[in-house]
Parts: structure tokens; C-alpha cells; sequence
């Protein structure tokens, strides 16, 4: 038997699913796949097992396959599951969110800035989690059991911009396939140092954590490196010494649009982690420098907003699409750059 897995880091929209592909013993009897899954997959009950095969996220040989499927020797299987909680205690806090849609399925939201999804180490409280299992503990109808969030996707802590929920099984399993087949719609904002030379173009490298320096990540040209990352970009307005730019994410890797841009020369307009917190360009008068160093204290971290996100929606099967405004501190920095080249500075 041959097993592989992918695990999520923490990191700017990564997916939190979790792909295993196995190939069944060339001596295995016939046996029903949900038996079969269940010897081959640590912590996994049958019940997951069997909602991931009624909602298509199994596939036998490239085919979905219902629970009663009988494995053959040298099957190929595939099953994408929603990553499993970690083994944290979760309190619920009264903390505010920006819910932009909900129903019994899921909820959609726009996540500020500082806000951590997840509990982990150096952050057990006042998350994303801690604030949405307050949220669903106080839903009318729902004091029975407190029904964990599903998480698919996150964003770092210091990127704003819009998340889907899942609150149910069905939309956890349906929305981790939709990320994991890559047809979510998602689009981001971003200002970005430099005047990006081309219109659009698409970034194509496989990122790994730096060698140098753990907490980050970086492009390897050689393709046995990291994970296969691609990301589109658009130019939306030109600023002389930074630019803003549209990027639509074709995979969720950990940090991509800062790792990507930073390696085409752009890093974020104030990302401490790639370089963007210094004067990248731009001249060394006094006036100049100064009018960077206000840019930061009103946007004290990288300069990325999740602008659109839209999704088939789980149980209706109908697409639905929803939009951010950029948040306060990135369009008053974008404002006073237009102020500054409006002056001819």
C-alpha cells in the first residue's frame, strides 16, 4: 500500500484540508471501501468516511464512489477530508465579527486585522474560533451542542478581508472539495512597492520555507522544492513608486501573494516578513522619507486585503459571490498616494 498526505501550515489562505491518495496491495480482497478507509486512516471515523463518499470526495481510479464501493487491487483512491480540529481547548468569547451572510450551512465574514483564525502557540485566546463558537453557542436553536466553526481556509493574522464558515457537514465537506479542486473565486488587493513593469502576469514557483529563516517562505526553481503555487495579477492603479494590483489565487499556499510578489522584486507595501517595511523606492529626501514613515503608522502591517470571494453554496447549488471595500487604513494610505503624485512629489 502507498499513502501520502498533506498537512496546512498556518499561513495567508491556506486551505485546511487534508488529501490522501492511496493504492491498494495488489493481494487486497474485496472489501467496502468505508471498511477498507478506516484501517488506512489514522483518527478518522466511518461516519467522516461516509460523508466525504455522499458529498464526491472520493474517487476510485479519478471516479466519486459511494461507501459500498468494493476496493480491488490496485485501485488508486483519492479522499479529501476537512482538516481535523486541533487538540486545543476552545472558549467561547464575546469578541465582535463582521458577518456579511448566514445560514444553517455556513457564514461569511470579513476578518480585521490582528485577528488570529485559529488558537494555537502564543495565541489560545481572542481568535477568530474563540469568537465564532460564542457566536453559534448564543444562535437560537443551537444551545444543545456548541457546533464547532469549520475552518477551509484562513488568512494571517494581519490580512483582512472576507472567510466562509462551514456549520454543518455538508458545507465542510463541500467547500473543502471546492478549494481543493481550485474553483473558488478569490480575488485580493494588494499595494505592492515598485511600478509593476507589465499590465498583468502570472507568477508560477514552488514555495518552501526559507533555509535561511524558518518563520518565512521563499521560490525554489527546483520543482522537488515546496509546493506548486501560482498566482495571477492585474494592475489596477499606478502610484510612480508603488502600485496596486489585483492577485487571483490559482493555489492556497502559506503566504503566497507575499512570497510571489516579493519574488518578482515587489514585496508588500509594509510587510515587515519580506522586506517591505523599508524605503524601497523613491528618493532619500527628508520629505519623501517622512511621508513613508506616516504610511506605516497608518498601516502598521502588510498591505493585503481578500477583496471577492465566491463559491457554489452547499446545499443550494446555486453560486454566490460576495465583496469587500477595502479596509479604512489601506484606502487611506492608497489616498494619500494619490494626493502625492497628484502634487507631482
Amino acid at each position: 500500500m502507498i499513502l501520502d498526505s498533506e498537512w496546512p501550515e498556518e499561513g495567508q489562505e491556506q486551505e485546511l484540508f487534508e488529501h490522501h491518495h492511496i493504492v491498494v496491495d495488489k493481494g487486497q480482497g474485496l472489501l467496502r471501501i468505508d471498511k477498507f478507509l478506516l484501517t488506512r486512516l489514522p483518527d478518522v471515523s466511518r461516519t467522516k468516511i461516509q460523508q466525504a463518499a455522499d458529498t464526491g470526495n472520493i474517487l476510485v481510479n479519478q471516479k466519486p464512489v459511494k461507501s459500498n464501493y468494493k476496493v480491488k487491487p490496485s485501485d488508486s483512491i483519492s479522499i479529501v477530508l476537512p482538516y481535523p480540529p486541533h487538540e486545543l481547548e476552545l472558549i467561547p468569547q464575546n469578541i465582535s465579527i463582521d458577518i456579511l451572510y448566514e445560514d444553517e450551512h455556513l457564514l461569511v465574514l470579513n476578518k480585521a486585522a490582528g485577528m488570529v483564525v485559529h488558537p494555537g502557540y502564543g495565541n489560545y485566546t481572542g481568535t477568530l474560533v474563540n469568537a465564532l463558537i460564542y457566536h453559534f453557542e448564543n444562535l437560537p436553536g443551537l444551545q444543545s451542542e456548541i457546533p464547532r466553526p469549520g475552518l477551509v481556509h484562513r488568512l494571517d493574522k494581519n490580512t483582512t478581508g472576507i472567510m466562509v464558515i462551514a456549520k454543518s457537514e455538508l458545507a465542510l465537506n463541500k467547500l473543502a472539495k471546492q478549494f481543493f479542486d481550485r474553483t473558488i473565486q478569490r480575488h485580493y488587493n494588494a499595494l505592492v512597492w515598485g511600478d509593476v513593469k507589465e499590465d498583468e502576469g502570472t507568477i508560477i514557483g514552488n514555495i518552501a520555507r526559507s533555509i535561511k529563516d524558518r518563520k518565512v517562505f521563499d521560490v525554489f526553481a527546483d520543482e522537488t522544492i515546496g509546493k506548486h503555487a501560482i498566482t495571477h495579477y492585474k494592475v489596477l492603479e499606478r502610484f510612480g513608486y508603488v502600485t496596486l494590483v489585483q492577485c487571483k489565487l490559482e493555489t492556497g499556499r502559506t503566504h503566497q501573494i507575499r512570497v510571489h510578489m516579493k519574488h518578482i522584486g515587489h514585496p508588500l507595501f509594509n510587510d515587515f516578513e519580506y522586506g517591505g517595511d523599508k524605503i524601497l523606492k523613491g528618493t532619500t529626501f527628508a520629505k519623501y522619507k517622512q511621508f513613508i514613515e506616516n504610511c506605516f503608522e497608518i498601516l502598521p502591517r502588510q498591505a493585503l486585503h481578500a477583496r471577492t470571494l465566491g463559491f457554489i453554496h452547499p446545499a443550494t447549488n446555486k453560486e454566490i459571490f460576495f465583496e469587500s471595500e477595502l479596509p479604512n487604513d489601506i484606502q487611506m494610505v492608497i489616498d494619500k498616494w494619490k494626493k502625492y503624485t497628484q502634487e507631482g512629489n
